[in-house]
């Protein structure tokens, strides 16, 4: 079947949920309590072992061919107006965010900021903490970063939801 990436992060995220719903109703019943001379049919869980091995099976296959099937998918689709893939879109666009937190940071720096007196020291020096770069254009290069992460997150949400792939489950 043909679908897009996005379509098919939304069925992995439906399967793995069907997954653990069914782990988690086989833990509930796959053992029971009974007291002393109470009936243990009367208290016995409805539980199939075969039939919950099974489907966890099928289940697991299909995340299996999926998320294959989407590694293959981001590694070999090449972004349009970028020459990357979308997998090393996918590391690239934490390094922009990394990039535009720390420039946030030094585009709000003051040129020369008093440092606290520490405790320690009994001088009646004043330290002064100084920029060593220029703040002007670390809040250009921090709107260059900004815009160009909005731009690479647009160009990848795009091939998402556009391009499709081809998946046997």
């Amino acid at each position: 079947m043909k679908m897009t990436s996005a379509q098919a992060a939304k069925v992995l995220r439906q399967l793995n949920d069907e997954h653990s719903t069914i782990i988690y109703k086989e833990s509930s019943t796959r053992s029971f309590l009974a007291s002393v001379g109470e009936d243990v049919e009367s208290v016995r869980p409805d539980y199939d072992y075969e039939a919950a091995q099974a489907k966890l099976s099928e289940i697991e296959t299909k995340i299996r061919k999926l998320k294959h099937a989407l590694n293959v998918f981001n590694c070999t689709t090449v972004i349009p107006g970028y020459d990357m893939t979308i997998d090393e879109m996918l590391v690239y666009m934490p390094q922009l965010s990394q990039r535009c937190s720390k420039l946030s940071a030094m585009k709000d720096a003051i040129p020369k900021v008093r440092e606290s007196a520490s405790y320690s020291r009994s001088s009646a020096i004043i330290d002064y903490r100084y920029a060593n770069y220029d703040i002007e254009k670390a809040a250009e290069d921090y709107r260059s970063a900004c815009d160009e992460l909005a731009k690479a997150q647009t160009a990848l949400d795009l091939v998402n939801n556009t391009a499709e792939l081809e998946i046997e489950l």
